[in-house]
């Protein structure tokens, strides 16, 4: 009688060791927990296992939308000093049978953030072996930065047409202006020593009398 209870209380956890062992499902884990928090690095028990299996149930509770998972679901084996092991994760519903390993996966990384936070570790420090690194949500914009730097290159295109119209129209005025100096310059309207010549006389122009009475002279 003695034998068949300690059998019983045995053989589970037995068991449970040959399922993670031997098992192609499961996952390693390893933790970098000093080089993460130096000096202020905690020491790894029992205590901060029975977290680990916390987390994982409550990951797997999380994807599955089940309340069945607990920590007798996530098996732990191979530990090393270094803080690394393997871990399995079994059916609810019938211990001797493992949970694939594509939902795990899936459950871990929809709850990586929450079970780094849990240890105070990172994607770099808290590694999934065979699970990439979760990432970062992508930024959204209200206005696509594409549609803003089009509107800044139309606006510095529009911007350089209309000085180009600009210098065009002012240079067209400056020759203008130029021409009509010309033009008065040829119809005698241009001042000289303040006298208009214009005023000068008709188009016979001013009788001298200098150069009359030279020629009176010149008969004699």
């Amino acid at each position: 009688m003695l034998t068949a209870v300690l059998l019983l209380i045995l053989l589970p956890p037995m068991v449970a060791q040959d399922l993670c062992k031997d098992s192609t499902d499961g996952f390693k884990v390893r933790l970098s927990i000093k080089t993460a928090l130096g000096d202020n690095a905690y020491d790894w028990n029992e205590s901060e296992m029975f977290l680990f299996q916390s987390t994982l149930a409550f990951a797997m509770r999380r994807h599955t939308e089940q309340d069945t998972y607990n920590i007798a679901n996530i098996l732990v084996c191979n530990n090393t000093p270094r803080v690394s092991f393997v871990f399995v994760v079994t059916s609810p519903d019938d211990p001797t049978k493992l949970i694939p390993k594509e939902q795990v996966e899936e459950a871990v990384r929809k709850s990586k953030h929450r079970i780094n936070s849990a240890f105070l570790l990172s994607d770099m420090t808290l590694e999934f072996i065979g699970i990439p690194p979760t990432l970062a949500t992508p930024i959204t914009y209200d206005t696509p930065p594409w549609l803003i730097v089009f509107g800044v290159v139309i606006g510095a295109v529009a911007v350089g047409i209309l000085a180009l119209l600009m210098s065009t129209v002012s240079k067209r005025r400056r020759a203008k202006n130029k021409d009509a100096g010309f033009a008065e310059e040829d119809d005698g309207r241009v001042k000289e020593n303040g006298t208009a010549l214009s005023s000068l006389g008709g188009k016979d122009g001013v009788y001298n009398q200098a150069f009359s009475n030279d020629d009176r002279f010149t008969q004699l």
